[in-house]
């Protein structure tokens, strides 16, 4: 077997390898490149599943970054438990090769109670008292004590949020050179989010761009190095591209004027009841799974929808895209290249709920990427942002209402796959000989085996 290091850069394109980023394009230089052809939706659980089972979310299970859990009737998103993915993971393929083989997956998606040998993942401690403190969750348990020892804590702040920057992805990075020196796992899958983070929120043909891209490309430099010295392969891959995009589509808004959704009143503000609603969307960049409660509306959902500026397609046999699984909507909406979809159901801002002007990823019934900004409305922010930071370490119940509802400043989304190749994720590899003409999702895992075992 020969020691394989995997780098899940998020959001990299072959566009955005340039002089910002030497490492990467020294390892495209020395080594081989491929488009990767990626799922739909082209979000990061969806794809990391299929990264690591070699399956389609119709086998998989994870149609999205979340989905609504029928039995439940409520929306759920970046839920962590590892037994919501079937097939088999791509560690428990090499074991069956040979029994010593061993992994580590440092803070990729469904990393709680899943076999891999060390496992590290986000997970804030949420006391009683209303507060959110960074955390992570390891196995072996003992893990989480020796990193935050060595480490210290978890920057969650910089993971997600107004404050998301390069900071999370360095101390993964750190992290990750630790496990790998002091566990020597036979694979190493280390998941590098800060592209994400600025890609989004200025969009990739933004000016900002290349200083983000240094930064992560030096990152990248340490790790790769770091594993050569032992003879290591090395894999770079990305799970989709981020393109610019110039607006949003509010796809519940559309079902909510139709009278097919029902929010309930709470304390003057609008919650949404899924289970009361005729057709409601859970927004996912720029896929929306649709759930349709009477069969016999599904066509009138459909073609209302497909009148709606913004929207490219909707479908209901979702076969073709391999989304044919029970946890889907009966549709499917896709947005057209340059527009994205928001979860929001309100009519007047007023009325939203108090979880909207928040960073609360768990309890919005989809994603917001306008929680990586601040509401320019608020004077002085960073120093309101301190003050509830205070009130909270004093054990004051603090709602941390900070975040805007002006959609229209995400300028960067993804979920559909691009239209330019050049525009989408890649597979870069130090051994081009193990690579075939052209990278599919599904062949991620057996290439990475490959890497291990060839």
């Amino acid at each position: 077997m020969r020691r394989t290091l995997v780098l899940l850069v998020v959001g990299l394109t072959e566009e955005l390898i340039s002089d910002a980023t030497p490492n990467l394009a020294a390892l495209v230089r020395d080594g081989a490149l491929r488009t990767l052809h990626t799922i739909t939706p082209a979000v990061t659980c969806s794809v990391q599943a299929t990264f690591m089972t070699g399956e389609l979310p119709r086998e998989h299970g994870i149609v999205g970054n979340g989905w609504y859990f029928r039995d439940l009737s409520e929306v759920w998103l970046w839920r962590q438990s590892a037994h919501l993915y079937s097939g088999e993971r791509i560690w428990e393929a090499g074991r069956k090769r040979d029994p010593s083989f061993s992994c580590a997956k440092l803070f990729w998606w469904y990393n709680m109670y899943d076999t891999a040998d060390w496992a590290v993942t986000p997970r804030p401690m949420y006391p009683a008292d209303g507060r959110k403190l960074p955390d992570v969750w390891t196995d072996p348990l003992e893990l989480r004590f020796e990193l935050t020892e060595k480490l210290g804590t978890f920057p969650l702040f910089n993971f997600w949020g107004p404050r998301a920057d390069v900071v999370s992805s360095e101390w993964i990075a750190r992290s990750a050179t630790h496990v790998w020196d002091t566990k020597q796992p036979t694979l190493s899958l280390v998941y590098l989010p800060h592209l994400d983070y600025c890609l989004q929120k200025y969009g990739p043909s933004a000016p900002e761009i290349p200083k983000h891209l240094a930064e992560v490309d030096a990152l990248v430099g340490e790790l790769v190095a770091n594993a050569k010295k032992d003879g290591a392969r090395v894999v770079v891959l990305s799970e989709y591209g981020i393109v610019d995009v110039s607006g949003p589509v509010h796809v519940n808004r559309v079902l909510r004027e139709a009278g097919l959704i029902r929010v309930r009143e709470e304390l003057g503000l609008e919650l949404l009841e899924p289970g009361l609603s005729e057709a409601f969307a859970v927004a996912d960049h720029q896929i929306a799974h649709v759930y349709v409660k009477n069969p016999a509306r599904i066509d009138e959902v459909k073609r209302l929808l497909e009148a709606v500026p913004g929207i490219e397609r909707v479908l209901h046999d979702k076969a073709e895209l391999g989304l044919d699984h029970p946890r889907s909507g009966e549709l499917v909406a896709i947005a057209k290249p340059d527009r994205w979809f928001t979860y929001y159901y309100w009519l007047e801002d007023a009325r939203a709920p108090d979880f909207a002007r928040c960073v609360d990823i768990h309890r919005k019934p989809g994603y917001d990427p306008v929680e990586l900004f601040l509401d320019p409305a608020i004077p002085l922010p960073m120093l309101k942002v301190a003050a509830k930071v205070a009130r909270s370490k004093l054990g004051f119940r603090t709602l941390m209402n900070v975040i805007p509802l002006d959609a229209t400043l995400v300028k960067g989304s993804h979920g559909r796959v691009t239209d330019d190749p050049k525009k989408g994720p890649v597979f870069i590899s130090t051994d081009p000989d193990l690579l075939p003409d052209a990278v599919a999702a599904t062949d991620v895992k057996r290439l990475i085996l490959k890497h291990v075992f060839d």
